[in-house]
């Protein structure tokens, strides 16, 4: 697996979601069995000295390699959500964006207090919602040891959002 370039697997779109976005699409890498492997293998990689007890992914397309990252980590996995999405007692964090603001959510109960905490996403942009899961994180009780990312891009600098966490990204662009 190791000839795997997943810079293969990563399609530009222009113009998406609007014009002069240059849009990373990962669909290729989740459509191929064998790049989706290498992918969780390597996010794994960093990680399978450490002990982690949770992953957390944000919505939506964290969830996809959140799930599969906290079965290789033996993990347990948890959804860090729009409002309105999850049942229970919440957690939220309200966070800036560009033009207004936007919240996450995640239950209260969602992981015992002191669990080593993994967070993931799809991508590192701006670094607005990965900061915004780790007030969350943080609120719920999570002692988060590093975030990781299939792709980052770099000259937006989200990762100056995250301080000084331990962070990876597969990609970077």
């Amino acid at each position: 697996m190791n000839d795997i370039d997943l810079n293969n697997y990563v399609q530009d779109i222009p113009d998406f979601p609007k014009k002069g976005i240059l849009f990373k699409d990962i669909s290729p890498i989740l459509a191929s069995a064998k790049a989706r492997k290498h992918a969780v293998s390597l996010l794994a990689l960093k990680y399978k000295n450490q002990k982690i007890d949770v992953v957390v992914g944000i919505e939506a397309r964290g969830f996809l390699f959140g799930t599969l990252l906290a079965d290789a980590l033996n993990a347990s996995f948890v959804m860090c959500r729009k409002p309105g999405k999850l049942p229970g007692k919440l957690e939220k964090v309200i966070y800036d964006l560009e033009y207004g603001s936007d919240s996450i959510e995640m239950q209260k109960n969602a992981f015992s207090k002191g669990s080593n905490v993994l967070l993931h996403d799809d991508v590192l942009a701006t670094g607005g919602t990965a900061a915004a899961a780790i007030q969350l994180i943080d609120k719920v009780g999570g002692k988060l040891v590093g975030a990781n990312f299939i792709l980052e891009i770099d000259f937006l600098e989200g990762r100056k959002k995250l301080g000084n966490l331990k962070i990876e990204s597969l990609l970077h662009y």
